[in-house]
């Protein structure tokens, strides 16, 4: 996944959680984000079943 895929999952997943027209839940399901700058984001409800999330930065970040 380049990181411009992922920047418009998560655009999308913040409009989600937002309740806002264009929104969609993220489905990270089995993505490889190794290394990926997760700071601050907010996945709160994301499918990241799966995922490989190692060595990823994810300070600040929201998993609940």
């Amino acid at each position: 996944m380049t990181k411009e895929q992922l920047n418009e999952i998560l655009k999308k997943h913040k409009k989600w959680l937002n309740d806002e027209p264009g929104g969609e839940r993220a489905n990270l399901q089995g993505a490889n984000l190794r290394g990926a700058d997760l700071q601050g984001a907010d996945l709160r409800g994301a499918d990241l079943r799966g995922a490989n999330l190692r060595r990823s930065d994810l300070t600040a970040s929201n998993l609940s």
